[in-house]
Formats: C-alpha cells, sequence, structure tokens
C-alpha cells in the first residue's frame, strides 16, 4: 500500500462462538494433513480448542500433556493405527475413559473394530462438519459428566505415616 493512498477494508469476520477453547480441547489424531486441518478448523470455528497428532504414536506420547476432553482418530495411519490406539488409551488407567471417535470410512469392519476397541462414536469420511461438531460436543460434555463423577485422588502424604498418626491422636484427643 502506497503512502497517502487509503483502501476500503472490510471487517473481518470471525464465526468463533465465545472464548477459543471453552467449547474443550480435542486432540485430533490424523495421518493426512489436510484432512487434520480440515477437522481442527471446524471445531475451532466453534469454540473448541484443538490439537492435532499425525498418528497414534504422537497421540500416545503428548495425551498426558494435552489433556483433552476427546479424542478423534483416523484408522490407518502410519506406526500405530486407529484401533490399537483406542486399545493402549483404554489400557491405560488415565486414559481410560476418554471420549474417542473414529473418523473413517466407517465400514462394518472399521465400526466393529472400534466397538471392541472400545471407541465411543463413529463419523464417516466425507463428514459434514455439522455432523462432527455434533458427535465432539457430545463426547467432550460426555468425558466431563464421567470427569465430575470421579472422586478426586487422595492427598499425597510423606510417606512415613508419622503425620496421620498425629492427625488421628489430635482427632481422637479433641472428641475426648
Amino acid at each position: 500500500m502506497e503512502v497517502g493512498k487509503s483502501r476500503t477494508r472490510w471487517p473481518v469476520r470471525t464465526y468463533s462462538r465465545g472464548v477459543p477453547g471453552a467449547s474443550g480441547r480435542v486432540l485430533v489424531v490424523d495421518d493426512n494433513k489436510v484432512i487434520r486441518q480440515l477437522i481442527r478448523v471446524n471445531l475451532e470455528l466453534e469454540g473448541f480448542e484443538v490439537v492435532t497428532a499425525c498418528d497414534g504414536a504422537e497421540c500416545l506420547e503428548v495425551v498426558h500433556e494435552v489433556r483433552p476432553d476427546a479424542i478423534t482418530l483416523d484408522v490407518v495411519m502410519p506406526r500405530l493405527d486407529g484401533f490399537r490406539t483406542a486399545a493402549q488409551l483404554r489400557a491405560d488407567p488415565r486414559t481410560r475413559e476418554l471420549p474417542l471417535a473414529i473418523v473413517s470410512a466407517c465400514t462394518p469392519y472399521e465400526v466393529e473394530a472400534g466397538l471392541d476397541a472400545g471407541v465411543d462414536a463413529f463419523v464417516p469420511k466425507p463428514f459434514e462438519p455439522v455432523e462432527l461438531v455434533d458427535v465432539v460436543r457430545r463426547l467432550v460434555r460426555q468425558g466431563r459428566r464421567q470427569r465430575d463423577d470421579v472422586p478426586p485422588p487422595p492427598p499425597a502424604t510423606s510417606g512415613t505415616g508419622e503425620e496421620e498418626e498425629q492427625d488421628e491422636k489430635r482427632t481422637a484427643q479433641s472428641g475426648s
């Protein structure tokens, strides 16, 4: 743009609803960069925070750091496919209850194998963005309800047991 000349600029329209990430955090796992970006953009437009991984192995590397509310998985990926990734997530007590969706062709075989691996939902490719968002939104709500129902872990102790004994003695003395 030259100095002294102005251009009419139309306002940039944003489609984000609310605060980014307020709808939940989703880990999108797909080896196809275009599909990852397509899913990411559709979810971000609806207020989700999105983190991506290029295959199941990378998903397992980042899932504990990312702490997503839900995960979408492709089936056919290098290193670790979607079914084996789902099975490993279900085998880990920290991710056992994490909602999982397969985003793939969803053949009868894939649906059966996905159910066997513990997958919660299926979105067939090619997908309608509205359907993808609806499924992910439902899974995020499901995941949050499950987390709210789980009691917090017991407080960490020093390991000596002395503090616990002293607390028990104080409680017993105050009750007498």
